[in-house]
């Protein structure tokens, strides 16, 4: 689709690569200098792209409207329905509850490597979205009872949902480029422990050490008073259910992904685990059952379970707005053919497998901001090429684009709104403290990957 916008020659890759750094550029300065309204601006920044590219200007409009409703259609679902259920986990004081046993196990001076930890065992089957809405009330009750900064709990957490996301299967976007690279799925786990690991340590808590108190002041987000109970009750829900609640989307996911493996596929069993494992269907799940475990059961009547359901919805609107925005903004750049320009231009470096699937994921994320998208283009690029000169580890092959596939954190990505509307950020303190925790991870990634090439080749 995307070439039939552009001529033949017309669209030079040096060209392309110009025109999208103009395009990053532009809305990173008329956001932070000039104050006008995000949304206005990735609406009117990637329709200038798309017009500068080539396309009709019909075309460029339809193109904006199919990318912000591909990505609202899922992301949007998943904002609300986590976002209800940590409502109803600060309102009966289940976040309270978890806060005091982490604190009380982990210690206030390693609550972050604690939120570390948490990230990485609940991003295993979940993508970063729908971990970060799940886990977010967590980070705002433990900043306020251990007057810890939130960005110090909040980053570590993000940065560790990032890694499993990009490097440790069972995580979807990693399975798919095990299967283009033929890699073996223990022997990546293995490997992507051994990287993914350290990789999360040195971009979450050291890095958020480092940066938190360079950034300048940070405002309490609209949405902190949603998640934070200052007046919890006495009869808060005990530690092993209000964990359960929690991570029964992230079980119902696990055993929609596992579903072919313990059942024979198309049977009513099979159906059934893929139907619970849908991540809509998981929250929608765990949502209800929080309005039993921390609702009714906590004494809270119907009426007062639909006002907290109610009134925690209208500070997500500003974000579900510029997440699909930021969606709209990748279609721009993928229809114009920007993005195959862009990726034309790195695949004819002659560079080594392993940095050649790196760079190739790297330059997808910048160009479309999605990391599955990212992973599964480079990987499908990559792959053949890897199956007929077997130059490199396949496993290492995964953890390399999965590594590059979550690059720059860039302003079309759906995570970069998130981060910044949730944590208070402006523009300029979201690049400087995710944005660099995404390249870090990119980086070291690929770092310890080649380290390790050397041993396993």
């Amino acid at each position: 689709m995307g070439h039939e916008f552009v001529t033949e020659n017309m669209m030079s890759s040096l060209f392309a690569l110009s025109l999208a750094s103009l395009a990053i550029v532009a809305v990173v300065v008329l956001i932070a200098r000039f104050k006008i309204n995000p949304f206005i601006v990735l609406f009117a920044v990637s329709l200038a792209l798309a017009l500068g590219a080539g396309m009709p200007p019909q075309k460029a409009i339809a193109s904006f409207e199919a990318g912000a409703g591909r990505v609202l259609g899922h992301v949007a679902t998943v904002i609300a329905l986590g976002t209800m259920l940590g409502k109803m986990l600060a309102e009966s004081g289940g976040a309270d509850r978890i806060a005091v046993t982490i604190t009380s196990l982990a210690g206030t001076k390693r609550v972050s490597w604690a939120m570390m930890v948490i990230g990485l065992l609940v991003g295993l089957p979940v993508f970063f979205e729908v971990g970060f809405v799940l886990l977010i009330p967590l980070a705002f009750t433990l900043a306020r009872r251990t007057n810890t900064p939130l960005l110090l709990l909040a980053l570590p957490m993000g940065a560790a949902l990032s890694v499993t996301h990009a490097m440790i299967p069972p995580h979807p976007a990693t399975l798919l480029a095990l299967s283009a690279y033929h890699a073996d799925i223990g022997r990546t786990i293995l490997l992507g422990i051994v990287i993914g690991t350290p990789v999360a340590a040195l971009a979450g808590p050291i890095y958020a050490r480092f940066i938190a108190t360079r950034i300048g002041p940070v405002l309490p987000s609209a949405l902190e008073a949603q998640f934070v109970n200052h007046d919890a009750p006495e009869n808060m829900p005990g530690f092993g259910i209000t964990v359960m609640t929690i991570l029964s989307p992230v079980i119902l996911m696990l055993a929609g992904s596992m579903a072919d493996l313990m059942t024979t596929a198309h049977t009513p069993l099979n159906n059934a685990l893929h139907f619970i494992g849908n991540t809509d269907i998981a929250l929608a799940l765990a949502t209800l059952l929080s309005f039993q475990v921390f609702g009714a059961a906590r004494g809270f009547s119907r009426e007062t379970i639909l006002k907290f359901t109610n009134d925690c919805l209208a500070p997500t609107a500003l974000i579900m707005l510029l997440v699909g925005a930021g969606g709209g903004f990748g279609q721009e750049l993928v229809d114009s053919g920007v993005s195959s320009a862009i990726t034309d231009l790195a695949v004819g470096a002659h560079v080594p497998l392993l940095v050649l699937a790196w760079l190739l994921a790297v330059v997808v994320r910048v160009a479309t901001g999605s990391a599955t998208v990212a992973m599964s283009t480079a990987a499908g690029i990559v792959g053949p090429i890897l199956l007929r000169t077997h130059a490199a580890s396949p496993e290492l092959m995964v953890i390399v684009t999965g590594a590059g596939s979550v690059a720059l954190g860039p302003l079309n990505d759906a995570g970069f709104w998130q981060i910044k509307e949730y944590l208070g950020l402006s523009v300029g303190q979201t690049i400087k403290t995710w944005s660099v925790i995404e390249t870090l991870i990119a980086v070291l990634g690929l770092a310890f990957a080649m380290m390790i090439s050397l041993v396993v080749g």
